[in-house]
């Protein structure tokens, strides 16, 4: 914040936060002298349905905000992908909160049934999930996300970044464009690995 001599919001102050505290908690975790191995996958808690995979992403100098995610089946092949560019803020929440609203939305116009959507931005499950103050600067966008929760049978878990690569490249890919929404009917051919890796159940170790 200093070097790019930039004011950060609340929110995002409040959201790097949490996300450390998650990390340093996951990573400390363990009984003195217990040394614990952590990997990391995708599709974690392995269900059996369409799979939604979002991130956001603020990069850059000055910042460039964005968000993006793919939809898979249980077994990990590719359905449909998505990433967009967000030219009104540089706040890594109201990115990471754009990406499952924009996630859900285009399953509701797909006709998804059932669903289960993995977002490694903590925070966010947290206001989702749990009460939000009606004051929140983003309390429309997350009400926009429960609303979409509370009539589909969908459900938003968790995951770590590990699990998450190929949304982090399309949530990358919506920060470096000027595209506000972009789909991907087929892959970019440098997602493809990790696509692969994904469907093979390849366990990353946590960093």
């Amino acid at each position: 914040m200093c070097i790019s001599q930039e004011n950060w919001t609340l929110p995002r102050i409040t959201s790097q936060i949490h996300n450390t505290a998650s990390t340093l908690a996951e990573t400390f975790g363990t009984t003195p002298g217990q040394q614990t191995d952590i990997t990391v996958r995708w599709n974690h808690t392995n269900c059996n349905c369409t799979v939604l995979n979002v991130d956001g992403s603020c990069l850059g100098t000055p910042i460039r905000a964005g968000y993006g995610g793919l939809f898979r089946n249980s077994a990990g092949l590719y359905n449909v992908g998505f990433s967009g560019y967000i030219a009104a803020t540089t706040d890594i929440l109201f990115a990471e909160l754009t990406a499952i609203l924009k996630g859900m939305q285009l399953a509701v116009e797909k006709g998804v049934e059932t669903m289960v959507c993995y977002s490694d931005s903590l925070l966010s499950i947290k206001l989702i999930t749990d009460h939000a103050s009606k004051y929140h600067a983003y309390a429309v966008l997350i009400q926009d996300i429960k609303d979409i929760l509370s009539s589909r049978n969908y459900s938003i878990h968790h995951c770590l970044r590990e699990g998450n690569q190929s949304a982090d490249f399309l949530a990358k890919l919506g920060a470096t464009s000027n595209e506000e929404f972009s789909i991907h009917s087929t892959p970019p051919s440098d997602l493809l690995p990790l696509i692969r890796l994904d469907a093979m159940g390849t366990a990353f170790p946590k960093a």
